[in-house]
């Protein structure tokens, strides 16, 4: 059973059995895929309707012009996309902490050992232990970073046994 606090945090039961959760971050997405396609079809047709008035006016160059203008905008319109598919997941055990990005494993510590710091009035998030520091959640908004502190908080109080 999973339930989101905000769009862009997923809060999943742990995988193990055991207490603790794991929290899937994701950034805000202002266009779903179909949307970007659609977005993409309308810069392009209208650029190719432009560059078919100007051929027909005479400069042959227009449609090479059109090519490669729909070219750079696929491109930088994927790149947009893309770059939206970061994210970030923390996973909090009764053994572990654990950071995971795309790249792979990026912080995991004991949960005792991890203090969570919340600097500049929210807008930075960062689990600590043992002189290693990671920032979590900084494409979030500023609402979602003080959900993301507020359920780190929490978790972090049961999985190390501080809320007792």
């Amino acid at each position: 059973m999973s339930h989101a606090v905000g769009d862009m945090i997923e809060v999943l039961p742990s995988m193990s059995g055991t207490d603790g959760a794991q929290l899937k971050l994701r950034p805000p997405r202002a266009l779903t895929a179909r949307q970007f396609v659609a977005l993409f079809a309308a810069l392009a047709g209208a650029m190719w309707l432009v560059a078919g008035v100007g051929w027909l006016a005479g400069n042959v160059y227009a449609p090479a012009f059109a090519l490669l203008h729909s070219a750079m905008v696929a491109a930088a319109l994927r790149w947009l996309w893309r770059s939206g598919e970061r994210g970030e997941d923390i996973t909090i055990g009764q053994d572990a902490v654990e950071v995971h990005r795309p790249a792979g494993l990026v912080f995991r510590a004991h949960p005792y050992w991890v203090r969570l710091g919340i600097e500049a009035g929210g807008e930075r998030i960062s689990l600590a232990s043992g002189g290693r520091r990671v920032e979590v959640g900084g494409f979030l908004g500023p609402g979602e970073r003080h959900e993301l502190a507020d359920r780190l908080q929490e978790l972090l109080a049961v999985a190390s046994g501080r809320n007792r």
